[in-house]
Parts: structure tokens; C-alpha cells; sequence
């Protein structure tokens, strides 16, 4: 997902080239850049998509000349994640109707590519393998079918009571994937000390894994108007007149987050503890903290 203005970093991210495709870090490549690669170290054969706004065409092509052009996916307006999760889902299913997808912001600072995709392969196993027993009780689904197959988040383990980011609770305790009991807003900074107090709360990187079936029936579910949209679109998918449709049908779409949209009522969401580095780099402190260098404007 590379369609957002980064708006809390202006002037170094501007409406015309936002934080995604700029080198914060200081490394030589953008973060859009860095997020490739990194999912190249998931599966280097996987097809790697980017939704994004149609403003923004020229900053991807130029940054990521190695992703086709027709999964380059170009919103005519901005509408939140879930109509974005929407579309390519849509999209990919209607060419690969089996997938199993990872979704994550284009913007965010992960250094340890390897322990990231241990956790996406975990998180991908984990949504195409029928037939598992999870959870309290020994609750069994079957990923055959949509109503019970498992959308899987993941989980940054917080080494501070941070006001900034949204938290998920987990059922149980340990490495593996764990059933998530509830979704937290960004809470004040006594919610967030009793959070790690009590333990079991991670915060909520906005990296999803599920299959493409399964999200495409729990937006029907859950948003059938965004869903109807989705599906008067898809005659035009790969097709000259999916721009245009586009343009005129995704301004339709409410503007909801995925979270509100699905993530907090679908009954089969799980987490994905992750103890490597993290941060959404969403302001100037954030930066700073991970490049040790003070920002000058």
C-alpha cells in the first residue's frame, strides 16, 4: 500500500513525493525500494503489487521497474485500506483465484529482512493449511471454507508504552500465531504501561496475510456496499477500460480502514508475535531515533 501522503512529516514529505518514496533512512533507497526487497526475501518468485495514488505512477515506476505495469494499481482518490485491500484483492483473485496474500504499508522501517520473512512464511503457512487446531478449546477449522478460514495480523512486541500506535491483544502466550481477543486504539500513556504491565498486547503493524478468497467474502460480509462497487469493476480487470471504470467507481466506495471494515469483526483473526524492529516512521522523533541523526530542513 503506497497511496498515503505521509502528511505528519511535512515538508520533508510532500503531497507531490510522500515519505514512501523518499530515502529517510539514509541508505540510498526509498522506503518503497526497501520494502521490496524485503518481500523478495519472502519469495522471490511471488508477484509483488503496488495500490497507490494515480498521482504517484511516475515515483513507482521509476522506484520499482520490476513490477509489471498492470499490478501497478493507480486510485483515482484516496479511500482508507479497505477499499485498496479491496481492489487488489479483486484483482488478484480474478487471475490467481488460490492466492495467498501479504499486505503491508510501503513505508515502514523494518532492518531485519531475514526475521521478517520467517514471520511471513509462518503467517502464510498458517492461512493455507487446512484442517489446523488452534485456540482455546482445540477449535478446528476447515480453510476450504471462507466463514472460518483465518486472517492472520501481525504483532510488533512493545519495548515502551507507546501512545502512538494501535494495540492487539492475544489469547495465550509463546512464539507461534495466537488468537487476538480485541483490537485497542491508540491508548493514553497510563492504557499503554498497563498494557505492557499485563502482557499480551502487541502493537498493530497493519501487515495482514490471508487468503484471497477469504477477504474477498468478508468484505462481501461486512461492507457489500464497497464489495457491489468491487464487483462492477471487475468485467473491466486487465482490461483498457479498468482505468476508466475506475475513475468513475472508486470514488463510490466509503472511506473505512480495513481494521473497522473487517479485522474487528471477523471471528478467525490471529497474530503473528514479531520481536524484530519496527517503527511506522510516522514522525520527525521516529526518524531520528532510528538513524541517530537530527533532520535538517
Amino acid at each position: 500500500m503506497a497511496g498515503g501522503v505521509g502528511s505528519r512529516l511535512y515538508p520533508l514529505s510532500t503531497p507531490e513525493k510522500p515519505k514512501q518514496f523518499l530515502d529517510l533512512l539514509g541508505v540510498g533507497k526509498s522506503l518503497i525500494r526497501l520494502t521490496y526487497e524485503r518481500f523478495l526475501e519472502v519469495d522471490p518468485s511471488a508477484h509483488f503489487w503496488v495500490v497507490t495514488s494515480k498521482a504517484y505512477y511516475g515515483h513507482v515506476r521509476e522506484q520499482l521497474p520490476e513490477v509489471p505495469d498492470e499490478q501497478i494499481l493507480l486510485e483515482p482518490v484516496a479511500r482508507n485500506t479497505a477499499p485498496c485491500i479491496a481492489y487488489v484483492s479483486w484483482k488478484i483473485a480474478r487471475r490467481y483465484p488460490g492466492a495467498r496474500v501479504l499486505v503491508s504499508p510501503s513505508d515502514a522501517y523494518v532492518p531485519d529482512a531475514a526475521a521478517f520473512a520467517r514471520t511471513s512464511r509462518a503467517a502464510l503457512d498458517f492461512v493455507g493449511t487446512p484442517n489446523r487446531v488452534w485456540g482455546e478449546g482445540g477449535v478446528m477449522y476447515d480453510a476450504d471454507r471462507a466463514s472460518s478460514a483465518p486472517v492472520v495480523t501481525f504483532g510488533i512486541a512493545p519495548d515502551h508504552p507507546d501512545t502512538e500506535y494501535g494495540y492487539i491483544h492475544a489469547v495465550g502466550s509463546g512464539d507461534g500465531i495466537l488468537k487476538v481477543s480485541a483490537f485497542k486504539e491508540k491508548p493514553s500513556l497510563e492504557v499503554a504501561e498497563r498494557y505492557l504491565a499485563e502482557g499480551g498486547y502487541y502493537w498493530n503493524a497493519g501487515i495482514f496475510v490471508y487468503g484471497v478468497q477469504t477477504m474477498i467474502d468478508a468484505l462481501r460480509a461486512y461492507v457489500p456496499d464497497i464489495a457491489a462497487i468491487m464487483d462492477r469493476l471487475a468485467p473491466t480487470l486487465y482490461t483498457p477500460s479498468e482505468q476508466p471504470a475506475l475513475e468513475e467507481l472508486f470514488p463510490q466506495c466509503e472511506k473505512i480502514s480495513i481494521d473497522y471494515a473487517v479485522m474487528e469483526r471477523y471471528p478467525h483473526v490471529f497474530v503473528a508475535p514479531a520481536s524484530w524492529a519496527w517503527s511506522d516512521l510516522g514522525s520527525f522523533a521516529a526518524i531520528e531515533k532510528v538513524t541517530g541523526k537530527k533532520l535538517q530542513f
